[in-house]
């Protein structure tokens, strides 16, 4: 058997994913200090992490498990009643093969689940720099499944609990970088456009490892991370391995996505990672939350200090190729756009036709 990729964290090498307790952050302030010391040097370094002590109860993580897998145990019709192509925001459920990484089929099902508002037209009544701008479109609704009621205060819960303990995160990593703790703030304080896909893989994998989630970086700030006791399938990219990250009783796994990196100057690190179909005859259930910025946020330039500047590597994307931009809507509706292709055709034919004619 091939030897495992090792990992380099504090000039040892391990198996898998450093561990941070974030309950340091109420000890005295020497352990909080030492916790976004830690904080910022994991995040520079590999991007990924497990986070524990992060105050979750157990009794909702186990509920919110129990219903995303009675979800996907519901009759096919139920299921497509929710289906995405009902939704120009993209919500509600995807069939198996219905979104796409890189162009290559993700074999998965899943259920997208927004903040809850109005559609577009909030949007123009809204105090912002572009109220008229194309990512309002996808602000709307929700949409939950008729036989299973018990799932959307479970999931609304599930928003504002782990909402918190991100926001928690993104004041630590302020300090660590020597910037005001509430500089992040104001990017989230009116209206964050957070995620959760409730995620389930099938077994699809025999002999080579099918792609459950294809190669890619998070596009947006902090994504959060919970899967079944037991499953693995996600890898995480290190110098040029792929490290195993399998889930930790009582912890998330954390990482960055592309704007913090920008908003660090790529000092903090937006890593690669995939997921890897199970093997046939199991399947795993997956549910990461997204933690971002309203649509018409810019994530504010944090000025570092020489030494850490000295030490930012740039940004992980290639500038010519699929720049970050600077407003989030712009980044998540040009990603929706790409993944789903199917829903972007029947409800948003006029951007991509802007989008092609501005390519040729």
């Amino acid at each position: 058997m091939a030897a495992r990729p090792l990992l380099r964290w504090k000039n040892c090498l391990v198996l898998s994913l450093p561990v941070l307790d974030i309950s340091r952050l109420n000890g005295t302030e020497a352990d909080a200090a030492s916790f976004r010391d830690d904080l910022r040097h994991v995040t520079h370094d590999v991007g990924f992490f497990y986070l524990t002590g992060h105050g979750i109860p157990q009794e909702l993580i186990d509920q919110i498990l129990d219903l995303s897998r009675r979800f996907f145990e519901l009759p096919e019709a139920e299921k497509l009643a929710i289906e995405n192509v009902n939704s120009p925001q993209f919500r509600g459920y995807t069939r198996v093969g219905g979104e796409l990484t890189h162009g290559e089929v993700d074999w998965r099902e899943q259920i997208d689940i927004g903040v809850e508002r109005e559609s577009e037209s909030a949007g123009a009544g809204r105090d912002s720099a572009d109220p008229d701008a194309d990512y309002w479109r996808l602000e709307g609704p929700n949409l939950w499944p008729a036989a299973l009621p018990q799932l959307k205060p479970v999931v609304e819960r599930w928003n504002a609990e782990l909402s918190t303990v991100s926001l928690r995160l993104l004041r630590a990593w302020a300090l660590s970088l020597g910037a005001p703790e509430d500089v992040f703030d104001q990017a989230f304080a009116d209206h964050p456009f957070s995620l959760i896909k409730i995620v389930r893989y099938p077994g699809e994998s025999v002999d080579t490892p099918k792609q459950g989630v294809g190669a890619h970086r998070d596009g947006g700030v902090l994504t959060l991370l919970l899967v079944e006791p037991g499953k693995g399938g996600l890898q995480v990219e290190h110098e040029g391995e792929w490290i195993e990250a399998p889930p930790m009783p009582g912890a998330f796994v954390v990482n960055i996505g592309e704007m913090l990196e920008l908003a660090t100057g790529g000092y903090l690190k937006a890593t690669l990672h995939r997921v890897e179909s199970p093997r046939v005859g199991s399947d795993r259930i997956s549910i990461p939350f997204f933690f971002n910025p309203g649509l018409d946020a810019r994530m504010p330039v944090l000025e570092l200090s020489p030494e850490l500047r000295s030490g930012a590597r740039g940004l992980s994307v290639d500038p010519t190729d699929s720049p970050i931009l600077e407003t989030y809507g712009d980044n998540v509706l040009r990603y929706r756009l790409r993944a789903h292709p199917n829903v972007a055709e029947i409800f948003h034919a006029d951007l991509l036709a802007e989008r092609a004619a501005k390519a040729e």
